[in-house]
């Protein structure tokens, strides 16, 4: 579990994070979301020691994270940067196994492990571990750079604006691979943005800040059904696409149709249907008395859709 208490950050006179408490739990992709200059990347940064915070702490399994060697630290973690961030001079398997090679792991053991994060994004090994970086699409490129971040099997994962360069096509793919392989992998993702579209699509919950604070913690549900204040519900308000929508979802077919229950569980509400989701594969409901199941594919597929 990663815990910040009392955190507090100064640069001079201007006050970065003012008294954040939050817990992020194991296993959870959590998303920091707010507008430039609202703290979020400060509280990331914290997580591997790139800040200090000048108040308070920041806990990660009970030990403080300044009581942490620095260099294990890091390279405990997995991290996607912005754009691919791939090494020009290094082939695909190279990229991929680097923290494996700093953390003095075989050669035999980082091929088997490149391989297996190539098959896993659907890259064959054969044909693609020997290339180097701009010998592979776009899309490839931040497949690779999203496995290279699970190479060393992490605890935690931070992403920093990962997909914020990117085109709306790439975005939406790069986003659904991440959905997949957190459900995959079951790794802590702790992920930067400043647009609530991607932050109600990928976040099992959601940290929402503004001007170093803290303005409410919960899931996409709750913080689209129950925003704390005018902040959070302009903020998430202005940016909800009209397909955010369980009309929009059942209306595009992409349901399978099933008999319906009094026993099924009944959903009102998009976020809530994402919410569940994120927690299982496929999942059977009530809605309008009517039963539908839906799969963790088909909601992927419907985001490629409308999100594009």
């Amino acid at each position: 579990m990663i815990t910040y208490k009392d955190v507090g950050m100064k640069y001079g006179d201007n006050v970065v994070l003012d008294k954040i408490n939050l817990e992020i739990h194991d296993n959870e992709l959590f998303v920091l979301v707010g507008p430039s200059g609202s703290g979020k990347t400060t509280l990331l940064r914290m997580l591997n020691q790139l800040t200090v915070p000048t108040s308070g702490n920041v806990y990660l399994d009970d030990k403080r994270i300044k009581d942490h060697d620095v260099q294990k630290l890091r390279l405990s973690m997995g991290y996607v940067l912005q754009d691919s961030s791939l090494f020009p001079n290094l082939n695909v398997e190279d990229n991929i196994a680097i923290q494996l090679e700093q953390k003095g792991v075989s050669k035999k053991e980082r091929h088997q492990r490149a391989a297996e994060l190539l098959e896993s994004v659907e890259l064959d090994p054969k044909e693609y571990a020997k290339r180097m970086p701009n010998e592979l699409s776009g899309g490839q490129q931040q497949r690779v750079s999203i496995v290279r971040a699970l190479a060393t099997r992490p605890k935690t994962v931070l992403m920093d604006e990962s997909f914020s360069a990117l085109d709306p096509v790439l975005r939406n793919k790069s986003q659904e691979l991440v959905l997949k392989l957190h459900q995959q992998f079951h790794t802590t993702i702790v992920f930067v943005t400043h647009d609530m579209q991607e932050a109600l699509k990928m976040g099992q919950r959601i940290a929402v800040l503004n001007h170093g604070l803290v303005q409410q913690v919960g899931t996409p549900n709750e913080i689209m059904q129950h925003p704390a204040n005018k902040f959070v519900k302009s903020f998430f308000g202005a940016g909800t696409p009209h397909w955010w929508n369980l009309n929009f979802l059942i209306d595009s077919g992409l349901l399978s149709k099933i008999d319906y229950q009094d026993s099924l569980p009944e959903i009102s509400e998009f976020s809530e249907l994402i919410q569940k989701l994120q927690t299982t594969p496929k999942f059977a409901f009530q809605y309008q008395q009517k039963g539908y199941e839906i799969s963790n594919q088909q909601l992927l597929k419907y985001f490629e859709i409308e999100g594009e």
